[in-house]
């Protein structure tokens, strides 16, 4: 059996809070997410594969249901990988499922859909508030080019976050939009699409405040997208309100 042979892709899927972390993606001398999984696998079995993420989530960014793939060598059970790794990841860190998949499966580039979530303290808003949000999220649904909500350094604007079609392509198709009222006083946005660009759900909800706050016209997120530049566009929301919450695959692809 040949050294390629001998190797398992794996599939996890994974919650953390990413308050204490410099993002997903492994960085020299900084404590990430993508660093803490490779370096707690190294620990463990003696391999250290870098894990490939669903979406590379940015400093202080969350997750409910990121997904990561790698190849190992070792045959070990799939509740003893799970079981071994929150027992030696951080606090901050929950593995939720371990399951090995078929060799061509990439937590990336296998993707159909992903969620986001962003979490806003309502607190002493005014009643229309709501209302235009949800009115301002509806007017992204479809495939539009998305650079004007991206963000604004041109390298990370064509680096796609999430998987594409067409990786150096600003277009994606956003399935569904909406913000709701939740137990608390806390407003909560929920976007699902085929892909994100950089800071793409944080300038939305940035645009969208701006809209709601009358900073912008109602009707404005039209212009916005069609004008395609970030200036147009409101400003970038914090990233502790944003919560990787999903990834969709299709079943064909895990076996």
């Amino acid at each position: 059996m040949s050294w390629k042979e001998s190797m398992r892709q794996w599939k996890l899927t994974l919650a953390y809070d990413g308050t204490g972390f410099h993002g997903w993606q492994v960085q020299p001398g900084l404590v990430t997410v993508q660093g803490e999984l490779q370096s707690a696998l190294r620990r463990i079995l003696g391999e250290a594969p870098l894990p490939q993420g669903s979406g590379r989530t940015d400093a202080g960014v969350h997750a409910l249901g990121q997904v990561a793939s790698f190849a190992l060598s070792s045959p070990i059970p799939a509740e003893n990988l799970e079981r071994a790794l929150n027992r030696t990841l951080p606090p901050a860190i929950r593995v939720l499922s371990a399951q090995p998949v078929a060799e061509s499966f990439h937590a990336r580039h296998s993707a159909t859909a992903k969620t986001y979530v962003y979490r806003i303290f309502q607190g002493n808003l005014c009643s229309p508030f709501p209302a235009l949000l949800q009115s301002a999220a509806q007017a992204v649904l479809g495939e539009h080019d998305f650079v004007s909500l991206a963000a604004s350094d041109p390298d990370q604007t064509a680096r796609a976050e999430d998987n594409a079609t067409e990786p150096r392509s600003t277009v994606r198709r956003i399935f569904s939009s909406d913000w709701t009222e939740e137990p608390g006083d806390l407003l909560l946005y929920r976007v699902r699409g085929n892909g994100f660009l950089h800071h793409m759900v944080r300038n939305l909800v940035g645009t969208m405040l701006e809209i709601a706050r009358g900073q912008f016209p109602a009707d404005a997120m039209p212009r916005i997208i069609a004008a395609r530049s970030r200036a147009t566009a409101g400003p970038t929301a914090p990233a502790k309100g944003l919560f990787l919450h999903s990834v969709e695959y299709d079943p064909e692809s895990l076996k």
